[in-house]
């Protein structure tokens, strides 16, 4: 693929979690050479949960998954990609955790500082790029939510944790973070500040995306931040915590989360677009020009490919 060279040298910052930000960042890698994750830390289930509870550590699962999707090329960095992923069966203590995240506590036990930890496993897999948490400490998510299980859709309950968010039956109204004022990671704020482009997203919309909005140093950093910002959009819309959502009602929430915060791209994959001119609309309470490109796998359109995201931001960021 042809970059231009001011793009290849270009400092770029990527926000989300889980397999959306994973989706991103294996696009960003093979058009930027200095890629910095900015990660949610708020997952409180699975293999990540049990060592957060066990250990009162970040969650390192969002973590793991972001150092391997900038991982080398060669043998050597795909090599070590698959151990991290590895996830041991069977009815031991270690069923259900995935090598990584165990490689990932044992560097926080022998490196206070967490940054430093996730360092040495970039150099391990010869990452092009670093990894760095949203915040400085475990977060808890809480969301209002009517209609929670199968309650009056007019009745509002209190759901607290990502994975009971994640698996509602209601409608999500609006979450929050638990502490509300979290500190966040100066080095997140750092690349912030100096990115030529920031992009957001795609992934789970309250629980991985919206969540950077909510750390209030960061947010300040992305509103007043004078790098180019896209914000790609999912491409399944209804999920459990979108049920019901359109395109334009994914911008919509974002717009309520952060009424300060301007994008100057909004990213959409053509199947997601019901009606352009409303999404469009949407997208200019932003600030935003609306881009439609192909960017799923042609085999399995709930998947990004990542060389049609990849040629996307590199049209959308030359």
């Amino acid at each position: 693929m042809s970059v231009p060279d001011v793009l290849r040298s270009a400092k770029v910052v990527a926000l989300g979690g889980g397999h959306g930000l994973a989706a991103s960042l294996s696009a960003l890698r093979l058009v930027c050479e200095q890629v910095t994750a900015i990660v949610t830390v708020a997952d409180n289930g699975g293999s990540s949960g049990r060592l957060r509870e066990d250990f009162d550590v970040l969650p390192p699962g969002d973590l793991r998954m972001a150092l391997t999707a900038l991982c080398d090329d060669s043998e050597w960095g795909q090599t070590w990609s698959d151990v991290l992923q590895h996830r041991f069966t069977g009815d031991g203590d270690l069923s259900g955790h995935a090598l990584g995240n165990l490689l990932i506590v044992a560097l926080w036990q022998l490196h206070e500082d967490p940054v430093s930890g996730l360092d040495l496993v970039g150099r391990l897999l010869s990452a092009r790029g670093r990894v760095l948490p949203m915040a400085a400490v475990p977060l808890e998510l809480t969301a209002q939510v009517s209609g929670a299980e199968g309650a009056d859709p007019s009745t509002v309950a209190t759901v607290r944790g990502q994975v009971a968010i994640a698996r509602t039956r209601g409608l999500v109204e609006s979450i929050s973070l638990v502490p509300n004022d979290p500190p966040a990671r100066p080095e997140a704020l750092a690349a912030v500040r100096e990115a030529d482009h920031i992009v957001i997203g795609p992934g789970s919309w309250y629980t991985s995306v919206l969540t950077h909005l909510l750390v209030p140093e960061l947010r300040e950093a992305l509103t007043r931040t004078q790098a180019r910002k896209v914000l790609t959009l999912n491409l399944e819309m209804h999920t459990a915590e979108t049920r019901g959502f359109s395109a334009t009602r994914h911008i919509e929430t974002l717009h309520q989360t952060a009424p300060e915060l301007s994008v100057d791209v909004v990213l959409a994959d053509p199947h997601i677009v019901e009606d352009e001119a409303r999404l469009a609309a949407a997208c200019d309470t932003l600030g935003a020009q609306l881009v439609t490109m192909p960017l799923a796998q042609v085999q399995h359109t709930d998947r990004h490919d990542a060389l049609r995201l990849a040629a996307a931001y590199r049209d959308i960021l030359s």
